[in-house]
C-alpha cells in the first residue's frame, strides 16, 4: 500500500543542510513545508524556503506540540543532527520533556526518539521514512573517487564494518576508526566527526573511517549522513580512508565531496 502525502509537510530540523534541502525538494514536488528549527545554523536557510519557520528548542516539547496542532501538520519528518550532549549540560526542559525522559530506562538515540514518535502518534501525526523526499542523496556501491582503497585498507573496511555493525546493534554509534586491523575510537555520543579526531590522532596517515546504519534501522530517524565536514576533519587529522554502506547512506554535497577527497588523496568507497 503506497503512502499518500499531505501537501503540507512538516519538519523537525536539527543541525546540517540535511533539513534544508529536504525543504528544497519538498517545495520541488509541489509540498510546502512548515519547519521546526531546533538550531540556528540553517534557520536563515530554511525561512528563505519553507512556508514557515517555528524556532524552539529540544527540551520545549510543549511548544512543538502547539506548534504542530496550529499548523494541523499530520506528517512530519526528523532530519539533522540534535546533540544529545545537551542533555548533559542543564538543558531547558519544559514539564512534558521531563515527563517523556523519565519514562525511558535508556536514554539512548532510539530511545529518545521511540518516545518523540508515540507522542506524535498521540496527536495524530505520523513521522515519515527521512528519505521520500530525498532518496536520490542515497549512495549506491562502488568507489566514488578515482583514488581506489589498497588491499590494506580494504582489510580495514571489512572489520571495521563487522565492528561498527556491533556496536550499532547495541545504540552505541554508527562509526568506527581503523587502522591496521586495530580498532582506534568507537563512536558514542560526541557525534562521527569527534569520533575520527579521537583516532586520527592516534592512526594518523593511513587510518579509515567506518560508518554504517544500525542492523535494526529505522529509516524514520538516525540514517547515516556524511557530508563535506566529515572531510575536513580527516584531512585534519590526515584520515584516508571513508567507507559508508551503500544503499543506507546520505552524502548531502557528492560532487563537492569528491572533489575535496580527490584534491586531499581521499578514498571514499560505499560498501
Amino acid at each position: 500500500m503506497s503512502l499518500t502525502l499531505e501537501r503540507i509537510q512538516g519538519l523537525i530540523a536539527g543541525d546540517g543542510e540535511l533539513p534544508v534541502k529536504f525543504a528544497q525538494e519538498a517545495k520541488k514536488s509541489g509540498f510546502e513545508v512548515v519547519a521546526v528549527s531546533l538550531s540556528s545554523d540553517n534557520r536563515a536557510e530554511l525561512k528563505k524556503i519553507c512556508k514557515k519557520v517555528y524556532a524552539f528548542g529540544p527540551g520545549e516539547i510543549m511548544k512543538i506540540r502547539e506548534a504542530l496542532r496550529e499548523e494541523k501538520i499530520k506528517q512530519i519528518t526528523f532530519l539533522g543532527k540534535v546533540h544529545k550532549g545537551m542533555l548533559l549540560k542543564n538543558p531547558k526542559l519544559d514539564s512534558m520533556a521531563i515527563e517523556i525522559l523519565k519514562k525511558n530506562i535508556k536514554l539512548n538515540d532510539d530511545a529518545i526518539m521511540q518516545a518523540a514518535v508515540a507522542e506524535l502518534e498521540k496527536e495524530g501525526i505520523e513521522v515519515l521514512d527521512q528519505t521520500i523526499f530525498i532518496k536520490s542523496l542515497m549512495v549506491p556501491k562502488g568507489v566514488l573517487t578515482s583514488i581506489k582503497p589498497t588491499e590494506e585498507q580494504i582489510r580495514d573496511i571489512e572489520y571495521g564494518y563487522e565492528v561498527a555493525k556491533q556496536i550499532g546493534d547495541i545504540d552505541v554509534g554508527q562509526s568506527v576508526v581503523i587502522k591496521n586491523k586495530m580498532i582506534l575510537a568507537i563512536e558514542a555520543i560526541e557525534g562521527t566527526d569527534k569520533a575520527i579526531e579521537r583516532g586520527g590522532k592516534l592512526g594518523k596517515k593511513g587510518s579509515v573511517v567506518v560508518k554504517v546504519s544500525k542492523p535494526s534501522q529505522d529509516k524514520r530517524f538516525d540514517i547515516p549522513t556524511v557530508g563535506m565536514n566529515t572531510l575536513k576533519v580527516m584531512k585534519r587529522y590526515h584520515v584516508n580512508v571513508l567507507a559508508i554502506e551503500s544503499g543506507e547512506t546520505i552524502i548531502v554535497q557528492q560532487e563537492e565531496m569528491v572533489k575535496f577527497a580527490e584534491k586531499n588523496k581521499i578514498v571514499i568507497i560505499a560498501v
